[in-house]
């Protein structure tokens, strides 16, 4: 499936006339100057480019797709920052790979975020099972919590997350 999308994308991406070095230094002095048309010209002819940096990432936590977005939205703020003052492929490789590698530490922070509510729910799973044997009944919230050793609000907080998890698999409705 990724394999599609970068072959997808690199033939919309035929249609593009690269950049050839007189064309890149003009269209670099305009950027410097403010012109929106070599701007818009120099994203264009350096998508190319900033695919073959993506391609670097491909095997990680967020699909190509998500990965190429995260680096053309970095080329397009590169592209407005330029002013002249540093190389441009400095600039636009600094915040190509930037971008691309706090969108999978976020990625990367929001899996172990999931992993350990899941880790949560299955402990309070197990607790209230083992507590619904020892007294014959459902374990009330306080119960729970004592024995969890957490307070009332973070046992509901975990039981919330059960819930919802059970609503988007369709088990809870």
């Amino acid at each position: 499936m990724e394999h599609d999308f970068f072959d997808m994308y690199l033939e919309e991406m035929g249609d593009i006339t690269p950049l050839d070095r007189d064309e890149m230094n003009s269209v670099l002095e305009g950027t410097a100057r403010g012109d929106a048309g070599a701007r818009s010209r120099l994203v264009e002819g350096c998508l190319r480019e900033v695919l073959e940096m993506v391609r670097e990432y491909g095997d990680s936590e967020l699909p190509l797709s998500d990965l190429v977005q995260e680096a053309n939205t970095a080329l397009m703020l590169a592209a407005i920052e330029y002013d002249g003052s540093e190389p441009w492929n400095e600039l636009m490789t600094r915040r190509v790979k930037e971008s691309v590698e706090l969108a999978l530490e976020e990625q990367r922070t929001e899996n172990q975020i999931e992993e350990t509510m899941a880790a949560r729910v299955n402990v309070l799973q197990t607790v209230s099972q083992v507590l619904a044997k020892e007294l014959g009944r459902e374990a009330t919230l306080e119960e729970l919590s004592a024995k969890m050793k957490m307070t009332e609000d973070e046992v509901k907080d975990i039981m919330k997350l059960a819930l919802d998890a059970l609503t988007v698999n369709g088990e809870g409705q």
